[in-house]
């Protein structure tokens, strides 16, 4: 017999999932139009929310693009900013003990949301569902979203009579203010955004948001502060 506590678990992650994939689905259109207006097609924006999948490196992709930059540029950018997605796929093979094909298709929505559901479920038939509706919703309404958004940034003509070829860095700037809720993380958004305007005037167009990004790299790879691990053993004593 189901234990009925699991089955209220996953229901409430369903609930979760569909609404984080609705929320954030809908901001796929606004990559849609700044897509466009940096310059790439309509089926180029698309594809890339298909096979990309990840919006803070589409967004800093055509970030680069709009400045001038190269793609290969714009695609070392993406893949550094992209990288915490392998992190997150290491944390979640032992939750998922998925195995197989089934792993490899899961790799395609691990993204902040799915990870963020699953990783706080108790159960591992609850992380699969949470996981499996959080990332398949976001990804469905995320790429049709995305497909409106180019389709009416086509429709508008020159992106710049409306301000749209400034988007891309407002948009960008809107992933990234929620996360700014420690010392720490402040800390190494201010180092970025300081290194990136001091090569502004240096280097070629792209340079400066790659530089900035592996500002995060290297933070990401140094031990915390030992102030944040006693804060955290403490923490940990608490519960």
């Amino acid at each position: 017999m189901p234990d009925p506590t699991v089955s209220e678990e996953r229901r409430a992650v369903t609930r979760q999932g569909l609404a984080i994939g609705v929320a954030t689905g809908l901001y796929g259109t606004s990559f849609g139009a700044v897509g466009v207006a940096s310059g790439l097609s309509v089926a180029q924006t698309c594809a890339l929310s298909f096979l990309v999948f990840t919006g803070a490196s589409q967004f800093a992709f055509v970030g680069v693009l709009v400045a001038g930059g190269s793609p290969w540029s714009g695609a070392a950018t993406g893949l550094m900013l992209g990288a915490r997605n392998t992190l997150y796929g290491l944390g979640l093979a032992p939750r998922l003990q998925w195995r197989g094909w089934r792993r490899a298709g899961a790799a395609q929505v691990v993204i902040d949301e799915s990870s963020a559901v699953a990783t706080a479920t108790s159960s591992t038939s609850a992380a699969r569902v949470g996981f499996l509706v959080t990332g398949i919703s976001v990804f469905v309404l995320w790429n049709a979203m995305t497909l409106v958004g180019a389709l009416l940034g086509t429709a508008l003509g020159d992106p710049r009579t409306y301000g749209l070829d400034a988007a891309v860095g407002a948009a960008f700037l809107a992933l990234l203010w929620p996360r700014l809720t420690d010392r720490r993380t402040v800390a190494v958004a201010v180092a970025a955004a300081l290194l990136a305007l001091v090569l502004v005037p240096l280097t070629p167009a792209g340079v400066p948001v790659l530089a900035a990004a592996s500002v995060a790299l290297v933070a990401a790879l140094l031990p915390a502060p030992s102030g944040a691990a006693g804060a955290a053993g403490t923490a940990e004593d608490v519960r």
